[in-house]
């Protein structure tokens, strides 16, 4: 069975063994049951509707209207959940198409019949929300809430406007959803020759495999393959992908933000200077990135280096394959740092069917964790075999964690986590993972192999990141102006800053130009950052866990049990890294730069 991952054609969804896929009946026991807790999402949404007039006239009725919104939101979350996992097991699946279709459009009617709750506290005076909560301790669950209310007040709307921008939630989304479906069920890619001469379809998750080919032949022909798809319909997600940007810009003005990149940063509390110092950090180590590339073509033996090469294996003659039992084992045995109950749970997460493991036709790329209030998390995976899997592994067993903890730990309305700490539970377990690796490796080549990986973490997840960080910012910028976003701005820009990142040791190929094309992040704006950002507290977190032990592991793990219950930049203080300053990112970086001079060492390579 463990063959799946390498078979020519993709396997049909039927062909994976169940012991490899999720167990969505977890959520609701079929098809029918969904069905009932959609009527009775509806029913709770006509008895909101009877709320509204005199909600604010006491605490008790306060209460009993956000404790009816918290009801909606978990019930909500649970049906949107399993629909969609449901769909993303086979995007051409019509019957999950239309599951995932009705619950977005009654996620829509739950936001605009919920839209006055807001700004009606709105309206309230601090010291009247003060006397609410000493007179009713039972609404002290919701002080954090009705807190962020308060500072938010200058961007919250009228009840009428409110209810406005919630029922236009559905007509934003489309742009991703159009992207979503073309990218994951309509687009087809050719057939490609494999190192062996054999003719091989071309698919998102064995693309990533042909790129780290020791065979240069395939690696380029792989690439011209994958952007020549995209190149067909470029003109149509240049337009989705402007009219996303349109989306966030109409949002950010209607409340009264100067800018889209403020209206996003706001709901964090993350000021400017965050995401601008990260791009000026990272500007700075730019020699440092095309140090370790000039490195990159030395071990290669290449004339020279192309963007096609940047993933190829430095170390073809040490490519090795990971069982996936084996890989779950090493999972495990990386993450015993954090604890045995961490340990255990993720054991208990690998084996009661939280994963669904294998790519198989019509199935969402990449991976993701995800889950409900009121379910346990879930994880998709397109396992391949290689390291990279290994530590996708860990990565999202990381996010299913910090929400197993954090939905345990605090209440609803405190439990979902801000997307500025939601990398960084994943990456201190990719930083483990490594560091048990190269702690346990006493062979030179796997040793070289190991740094390799670590060096393409922070290639990949702090320099290109930040690079989709700056892309973002000038999108933005440029519709801001009053600019629009054709198909020649975005691969001229796009162009530029691989030129700037990658351009002085490598030939950027004009194929690259379309990358922009493929990344589902775009779609949810000045997300991307948040992975840079995340993987360099994640450094910090790691080495104070490795090397201090039980106490910073333990501040750790409250950390993961915090969820939203304040600030995120609070939170992380509280672990031990402040992220307000420059000191965490130029700290990783100096990391990276250590790992070149190791890894130029050993292969007996000048840099």
């Amino acid at each position: 069975m463990e063959k799946i991952a390498t078979l020519k054609k993709q396997p049909s969804r039927e062909e994976i063994p169940d012991e490899f896929k999720w167990k969505l009946t977890d959520i609701y026991s079929s098809d029918e049951a969904w069905e009932a807790d959609f009527k009775r999402l509806k029913t709770l949404l006509e008895e909101m509707k009877g709320k509204q007039p005199d909600f604010l006239e006491s605490a008790v009725n306060i209460l009993e209207v956000l404790q009816l919104k918290d009801a909606i939101g978990r019930l909500l979350d649970k049906l949107f959940v399993y629909a969609r996992m449901h769909k993303d097991e086979n995007n051409a699946n019509p019957v999950y198409q239309a599951m995932t279709d009705r619950i977005q459009s009654l996620a829509t009617e739950a936001g605009s019949v919920t839209s006055f709750i807001v700004p009606a506290l709105s309206a309230l005076e601090s010291g009247q929300i003060q006397k609410y909560l000493d007179e009713l301790p039972e609404l002290r669950i919701y002080k954090r809430f009705l807190d962020e209310i308060q500072r938010q007040k200058a961007h919250i709307l009228s009840a009428v406007e409110e209810k406005l921008l919630a029922e236009s939630a559905d007509l934003a989304d489309g742009p991703g959803t159009i992207f979503g479906m073309l990218d994951n069920a309509d687009l087809k890619f050719p057939v490609i020759r494999d190192e062996n001469g054999e003719e091989v379809e071309l698919t998102k998750g064995r693309y990533s495999k042909f790129l780290e080919s020791p065979d240069r032949r395939v690696r380029k022909e792989a690439f011209e393959a994958l952007y020549s798809s995209y190149g067909k319909v470029r003109n149509t997600l240049a337009a989705t992908l402007n009219f996303s940007v349109k989306a966030d810009l109409f949002y950010a003005r209607t409340r009264r933000f100067k800018t889209a990149l403020e209206a996003s940063l706001f709901n964090d509390n993350i000021p400017e200077s965050v995401y601008n110092q990260l791009i000026e950090v990272v500007h700075q180590y730019l020699p440092e990135l095309n140090r370790y590339l000039k490195l990159r073509q030395k071990m290669l033996g290449l004339p020279d280096l192309h963007t096609y090469d940047l993933y190829a294996p430095l170390l073809p003659e040490y490519r090795k394959d990971y069982d996936y039992r084996e890989a779950k084992q090493l999972a495990l045995e990386a993450l015993k740092p954090l604890g045995d109950e961490y340990v255990e749970l993720a054991r208990n997460g690998l084996e009661s069917g939280w994963i669904d493991v294998f790519e198989n036709e019509g199935k969402t790329s990449g991976a993701y964790a995800w889950g409900a209030y009121d379910t346990h998390p879930y994880i998709l995976l397109n396992y391949q075999g290689k390291i990279r899997d290994v530590f996708t592994i860990v990565h999202e067993m990381g996010h299913a964690l910090h929400s197993y903890y954090s939905n345990r730990a605090q209440p609803y309305i405190n439990a979902g986590y801000r997307i500025f700490v939601a990398e960084v539970a994943s990456t201190v377990n990719e930083a483990l993972l490594m560091e048990h690796l190269l702690s346990k490796s006493t062979d030179p080549l796997e040793k070289q192999y190991l740094i390799n990986q670590y060096l393409e973490q922070f290639r990949t997840t702090v320099f290109r990141q930040t690079m989709f960080a700056e892309f973002e910012k000038l999108t933005h910028q440029e519709i801001e102006n009053g600019g629009a976003l054709t198909t020649e701005w975005l691969c001229e820009c796009y162009l530029d800053l691989n030129k700037r990142y990658y351009g002085a040791e490598t030939v950027i190929d004009p194929e690259i130009a379309l990358e922009w094309a493929r990344i589902p992040h775009f779609y949810t704006g000045f997300y991307v950052y948040k992975y840079a950002t995340g993987y360099s507290a994640s450094i910090a977190l790691s080495r104070g866990i490795l090397e201090q032990g039980r106490e910073a592991r333990e501040r750790y793990l409250e950390f993961l049990k915090s969820g939203d219950s304040d600030h995120p930049l609070n939170l992380l203080r509280k672990a031990g890294v402040d992220m307000e300053s420059p000191a965490p990112v130029a700290a990783a970086l100096d990391v990276f730069k250590k790992l070149i001079d190791e890894m130029a060492e050993l292969a007996g390579v000048q840099v």
